[in-house]
């Protein structure tokens, strides 16, 4: 039985709008809510979730709206205040492709040729890879992630840029609907950096509690039972 804390907190926290199967923002629920929440309930906060477009987040922490965010979108925020927590969740972008195309993409001259589909925004993030691409004609960038598993299957397009949990989750749900599914293979293009990945806090004693309660988590087997609610066939 854990110890009463001694000042428990309601902590109001910046997430992306809807980015299944990470954050469901109709039902205050998905991976990293859950793990956010948990975390934070070990030493009795509330998590106070608050929805932005991505860009948003890191000016919600700045200009006091919450008193967390999920991420910082690359930005030091120390200067603002921010006490960085352990990563929690990580988005794991990597290329997609159907396996029986065989494709190898080791590096961006690999992609001559390809047609490309990805997330809003992933361009500036990796225009070393994708602004080739873009110049070609063969880049277009959708919000909706499920429809990148649908053109892929169709093969209307060669390669998909995702995170493999997100592309994951939209396969499974295309696979209950009876949707026959192609195997496919991921490539990393980048390493996986988890301090890209740090949320950030305003007060460094909720800060502490949280990465108290995350470790509990992973010690547990809890974090993992969270991704298998969503992940798991």
């Amino acid at each position: 039985m854990f110890a009463a804390p001694l000042r428990a907190a309601e902590v109001s926290m910046a997430f992306g709008e809807k980015i299944p199967p990470f954050c469901f923002p109709s039902s205050n629920s998905g991976i990293e809510l859950e793990v956010m929440r948990e975390a934070l309930a070990f030493k009795g906060h509330q998590l106070k979730p608050r929805y932005f477009p991505f860009a948003r987040i890191p000016v919600a922490f700045r200009d006091g709206t919450v008193d967390a965010a999920m991420t910082d979108l690359g930005q030091d925020m120390s200067a603002a205040g921010a006490q960085y927590g352990e990563p929690a969740v990580m988005y794991d972008n990597v290329f997609i492709s159907l396996s029986r195309r065989q494709l190898k993409i080791l590096k961006p001259a690999d992609l001559n040729g390809l047609s490309v589909v990805s997330f809003v925004g992933a361009i500036k993030r990796y225009p070393e890879w994708l602004e080739p691409v873009r110049r070609a004609g063969r880049y277009v960038e959708i919000n909706d992630q499920s429809a990148q598993v649908k053109t892929l299957m169709l093969g209307r397009y060669d390669v998909v840029l995702s995170d493999r949990n997100i592309f994951k989750y939209f396969a499974l749900q295309l696979k209950r609907e009876g949707v026959a599914l192609q195997p496919v293979d991921e490539t990393p293009f980048v390493k996986l950096n988890p301090q890209d990945y740090r949320p950030l806090f305003r007060d460094p004693q909720v800060r502490d509690d949280f990465n108290q309660g995350l470790k509990q988590l992973k010690e547990s087997g809890r974090l993992q039972a969270i991704y298998d609610k969503y992940l798991k066939e």
